[in-house]
């Protein structure tokens, strides 16, 4: 099941970026449930091993085109994000003190914050898309104006997966032009 999920990690977020168009620097979230792409239930059946999969597929793909990937928590901290301190630092989001675990931040952000070469915990920030594996309510990280993305995978694992991009906000009324 592991190369399955990882596989099917890739190519999801290969989509993703295809439809996105996000750029060097741009942010891709990322909440997984490895509990759900293992089949069990969100929160209860951590599995580090489903975890390190989907990282497997989503992080090469990501930093190649030098995206950052920022990891959600899970909700025991508030879903906080593990990114690199480079991408903090770029977009100025203050840095708070927290190191995740599997049953303490999850473990896809444990993976993340291991494998990261300077791993950093922030409480929010705005991606410009993100994948959602196993509906860990990601959307609180996305920019203001999130578009729902149909993959033609409908799951990761057992997990079922949803994406978006964002785009810029409408603004100007009745007699604007929009790309």
């Amino acid at each position: 099941m592991y190369e399955t999920v990882k596989n099917q990690a890739r190519q999801a977020v290969e989509e993703l970026l295809e439809i996105a168009k996000l750029e060097k620097g741009d942010i891709f979230v990322v909440g997984c449930s490895s509990s759900e792409i293992a089949g069990g239930v969100i929160g209860h059946d951590s599995s580090l091993s489903m975890a390190e999969a989907a990282f497997e597929g989503i992080y090469p793909v990501l930093k190649e085109k030098g995206i950052y990937l920022a990891c959600q928590c899970c909700e025991h901290l508030n879903r906080a994000i593990i990114i690199e301190k480079e991408a903090a630092e770029k977009y100025g989001y203050e840095i708070v003190c927290v190191v995740p675990q599997p049953k303490a931040g999850g473990s896809f952000a444990t993976t993340a914050y291991k494998n990261f070469e300077d791993p950093v915990a922030l409480e929010n920030v705005k991606a410009d898309a993100g994948l959602d594996i196993g509906l860990t309510l990601i959307g609180m990280h996305l920019k203001n104006v999130a578009v729902p993305v149909r993959l033609s995978l409908s799951k990761i694992g057992e997990a079922p997966i949803v994406a978006a991009r964002t785009r810029p906000k409408f603004i100007g009324g009745e007699r604007a032009k929009y790309e």
